[in-house]
């Protein structure tokens, strides 16, 4: 048998293999499926306004409140200036450490703290760090997060 011949019927014996599988996976747009995935949010702060610190707080709460809690991911990355959220005198303090409790994560960029010689210790308690948050942002959207810059 010619090789392209034994190449063509592999092929075909591997789409065979493949087909019931690919049949099972659940169509994402469609019907129960979207309505079980879990909503995912990641929210830039990289200004140093207690106003809009408080203001992303209380959205939060508000997509928690609309959604529930328990059907949303948020995540907060911190950025330059608005790692300043994040330490444990600023004004947001108690509302972010709420916020964690109800399993909203907030990350802050490690560059940003070196910039700044922010220590983790200076930091609100259950607060992440990652390398470079720009780069954890971009991560997120290309795993589907929806992308908020207030």
């Amino acid at each position: 048998m010619p090789t392209f011949f034994r190449h063509l019927l592999a092929a075909l014996l591997a789409l065979t293999i493949a087909l019931p599988v690919l049949a099972a996976e659940p169509n994402v747009g469609a019907g129960k499926a979207a309505a079980t995935l879990k909503n995912r949010i990641v929210i830039q702060v990289n200004e140093d306004d207690a106003k809009k610190w408080i203001a992303v707080l209380a959205n939060i709460r508000n997509i928690q409140a609309d959604l529930g809690a328990k059907n949303v991911s948020i995540a907060v990355v911190a950025i330059s200036y608005g790692l300043g959220m994040l330490t444990a005198e600023s004004l947001a303090a108690n509302d972010v450490q709420d916020a964690l409790a109800t399993g909203v994560e907030f990350i802050a960029c490690g560059n940003s703290m070196n910039a700044q010689k922010v220590a983790k210790e200076d930091l609100v308690d259950g607060v992440t760090i990652t390398k470079a948050g720009y780069v954890e942002i971009m991560k997120r959207q290309q795993q589907g997060w929806t992308y908020l810059r207030p």
